[in-house]
């Protein structure tokens, strides 16, 4: 990262992705900064070089100057997710009542996934999809069915169907776990392919479980659809969050949120599930949907910028590989297969170009000779991680 200019790193008035200088972020001791050598530019894992939101700030230090650092209470986070579910998506349809805390969005899937199912049930997935997914279904002794995408990296529904109806076999309960917008594709689901999607799963008693952690993320001119906001999805689970929008991974706190006719299920949630997550955090995710909107309108801007920024790059120096700026996320993802790296190129690039970008075969089906980069950092360090990716060719 010592090619890319300290000043221009520095300061871009409202932009988060332009208000951090290197010296700043290799202060950083978190899973981006200190998993590879400092030699290495690492745009892997889904942490953004942003400062933490002003009102976010705020809350925490007030927080602390009180030492107010006990146990979580009350409903402050679930009205706060309701009232941005009504300004940013157009749904009133989220009941604070219907919410349960939970430590983040997988240990809360894997919650909902207990309630929903046993031991042997299938778990349906459309692959490449977010990778721990397979680790954290596999771990509960559940199978994964995949589902792929279809070419256009938009939901099969031929494919899906023939899932659900391969998984509703016998006394089986399955569940399709739906990323949505999608992981790492950054695709937004429409409002026609989700209530299709509801159609199917009620016609095979497949319940459905919605990962929808990225859903304030969506570039100009896309628009994120709240499963449980659709006909047909009243018996379905959705796990939300600050954590990705506002990089408040370490702060931990989620949460579920059912649909009508799933309450019931979610008000048997163990007690012991809401023990996990963390008073500051739930504080923290308050403050950014409350009052976080104008900072997070300045990152979608900036993120704007760089999908475009990252396509003109390609086009320059690596026009073998393929990509079309996502609707959704902070993520893209790189058809890499026409460079002939193998199945891997994510490891050639480090190895030879010293940039750390996720490997497409740890997604699933679908995922070897891709690369998934993450776009949430200065446009500098795209431009740098590129022409290391296009000197690792030489």
């Amino acid at each position: 990262m010592d090619n890319v200019p300290h000043d221009l790193l520095a300061r871009d008035g409202a932009n988060p992705l332009r208000r951090l200088s290197l010296e700043q972020l290799r202060r950083r001791t978190s899973m981006k900064w200190r998993t590879y050598p400092p030699d290495v530019l690492p745009l892997w894992v889904a942490e953004m070089d942003v400062p933490l939101a002003e009102p976010v700030a705020e809350a925490i230090t007030e927080a602390v100057s009180l030492g107010d650092t006990g146990y979580p209470a009350g409903t402050a986070y679930a009205e706060a997710l309701a009232g941005f579910a009504r300004k940013r998506w157009s749904w009133d349809g989220l009941a604070v009542e219907r919410t349960t805390i939970v430590p983040d969005v997988m240990l809360g899937i894997v919650e909902m996934l207990k309630l929903l199912s046993a031991p042997g049930d299938p778990v349906i997935v459309n692959c490449p999809v977010y990778p721990p997914f397979y680790p954290f279904v596999g771990n509960l002794d559940r199978p994964v069915v995949e589902a792929p995408l279809g070419p256009d990296l938009r939901i099969d529904c031929d494919a899906l169907e023939d899932a659900f109806r391969r998984s509703a076999r016998g006394a089986k309960r399955p569940v399709f776990l739906l990323c949505s917008p999608h992981n790492p594709t950054g695709t937004v689901h429409t409002a026609a392919e989700l209530t299709r999607v509801a159609r199917l799963a009620r016609e095979h008693g497949v319940r459905v479980v919605a990962d929808e952690i990225h859903a304030p993320i969506t570039a100009a001119g896309a628009s994120f659809v709240p499963f449980l906001s659709l006909p047909g999805a009243e018996n379905g689970l959705s796990l939300m969050s600050a954590s990705k929008a506002w990089n408040l991974a370490g702060l931990k706190a989620a949460l579920a949120v059912a649909g009508p006719e799933a309450a019931d299920d979610l008000a048997r949630t163990p007690e012991e599930v809401g023990h996990g997550p963390s008073h500051l955090g739930v504080i923290a995710h308050t403050a950014a949907l409350r009052d976080g909107g104008p900072w997070l309108d300045a990152l979608l801007s900036g993120l704007d910028d760089n999908r475009r920024l990252l396509a003109a790059l390609l086009a320059e120096h690596l026009p073998q590989i393929a990509y079309a700026p996502s609707q959704g996320t902070f993520l893209a993802w790189l058809d890499c297969r026409g460079l002939g790296l193998g199945s891997d190129p994510a490891e050639v690039f480090l190895r030879r170009g010293r940039v750390a970008l996720s490997s497409g075969s740890d997604f699933g089906t679908g995922g070897e000779g891709f690369v998934r980069l993450n776009l949430a950092t200065a446009p500098e360090v795209i431009t740098e991680a590129v022409r290391r990716m296009a000197s690792a060719m030489t």
